[in-house]
């Protein structure tokens, strides 16, 4: 193990090699099932052979030249998510931290424009927008925040699901509301569709702009493109990232037109967003993941897989508490006296990869072209690692 590398991780001893579909090798040749997807990134698995051929093809002919120039894949892609949604613009980036802030941006520059001096954002508790300085405070999650001096001012936290006190907080300052569909960090916790129905009412009623955080519930995650759908609502603003590229760093934020009037010629931008081989591979996984069937496929596969888990939390009584989630976006509450950490390590040990969230919460974010066998294999190592961590907690 190098000791020149950041200490910024609590890697496990695990060293992958190669990939495909579902599954992971390690350098020792040893195979996993990988129910992380690398916290929902690897939308159509490991080695997909559209996005394999998009990467090799356009590797080939160009990597990169910049914003500066037309990109005639940016304009395609760009194109498809706003058929795909009701968005008029797009703007590129690398990741879902960038696009959270870019979002907050465009919401500042908003807020401006209706001349408010010092433009706020309501934010939910326990979220999770990224790890850059404004994206922290956007969060308000103090072990993410600490250190790193004064928290970036704009933003007014609300208890996640207290829409009494988000009412109440929103004032003639106020120039949005931001919010994930889906905490995932926060402990896959789902707004309910009537909740996100009431904040677009409340913003229209009161002239802000909705922002909705799909970084990680976005792109077929749930069953519908984005997650927001399930409630026959449409926001302002949206960040997307993680599974639109497929394992290739791709993020971008969608905007109506009166959203996005404000972001004109150098007010913004990206040196590699919307780079030739990002939107490419982009471009393929789209294809896949915008199909109606195949978006049938999830919502039937999810269906089953959280059958399975209610099973097992039938079995571990005592060490379940509740399974949560929408789509393939999963998670399984765990009673106090266990740790998301330790069944993460258990489920290694039984070649499965698991990743931990808040509220003593674990997830599953599989593949959306997992199959049925590998979601009974996914539960039946899950199971195994269950009873080593309730052995060991005795």
């Amino acid at each position: 193990m190098s000791n020149h590398i950041v200490k910024a991780y609590q890697s496990l001893p695990v060293n992958f090699s190669h990939g495909d579909g579902c599954y992971l090798w390690d350098s020792e040749g040893k195979r996993y099932l990988d129910a992380l997807c690398g916290i929902s990134v690897t939308s159509l698995g490991h080695n997909y052979p559209a996005v394999t051929a998009a990467i090799q093809q356009q590797a080939a002919c160009l990597l990169h030249t910049s914003n500066l120039y037309t990109i005639g894949w940016q304009q395609k892609l760009a194109d498809l998510l706003c058929q795909s949604s009701d968005m008029d613009r797009v703007f590129f980036g690398n990741s879902g931290a960038e696009a959270n802030e870019a979002a907050i941006k465009l919401a500042r520059l908003y807020g401006h424009q209706k001349g408010i001096h010092e433009p706020q954002i309501v934010v939910m508790q326990n979220a999770f927008h990224g790890r850059t300085i404004a994206t922290l405070a956007a969060g308000g999650n103090p072990k993410y925040l600490e250190g790193f001096g004064a928290e970036a001012p704009g933003f007014d936290h609300v208890p996640f699901g207290d829409h009494e006190a988000l009412e109440r907080v929103v004032g003639p300052e106020t120039a949005a509301i931001m919010i994930e569909p889906m905490q995932g960090e926060g402990g896959v916790r789902t707004v309910p569709d009537q909740c996100l129905k009431g904040l677009r009412d409340l913003c229209d009623e009161k002239g802000l702009l909705l922002i909705l955080d799909e970084v990680q519930s976005g792109v077929g995650r749930t069953g519908r493109l984005f997650a927001h759908e399930w409630a026959g609502i449409s926001p302002d603003i949206m960040a997307i990232a993680k599974g639109i590229g497929g394992g290739f760093p791709v993020g971008a934020f969608l905007a109506t037109e009166e959203a996005a009037k404000g972001m004109t010629a150098g007010t913004h931008g990206s040196t590699f967003g919307g780079n030739p081989l990002a939107m490419a591979v982009a471009d393929a996984v789209l294809d896949v993941v915008s199909d109606r069937e195949f978006l049938h496929e999830v919502q039937r596969k999810a269906l089953r897989f959280k059958q399975a888990l209610e099973g097992l939390r039938d079995r571990f009584a005592d060490q379940i508490v509740e399974v949560r989630g929408r789509g393939l976006l999963m998670g399984v509450r765990l009673a106090p006296s266990l740790t998301p950490p330790s069944l993460v390590k258990a489920a290694v040990a039984h070649k499965l990869l698991l990743v931990g969230a808040g509220d003593n919460v674990v997830r599953l974010l599989p593949p959306l072209n997992i199959t049925d066998e590998e979601i009974a294999q996914a539960v039946d190592r899950l199971s195994l690692a269950m009873s080593d961590v309730s052995a060991s907690s005795t």
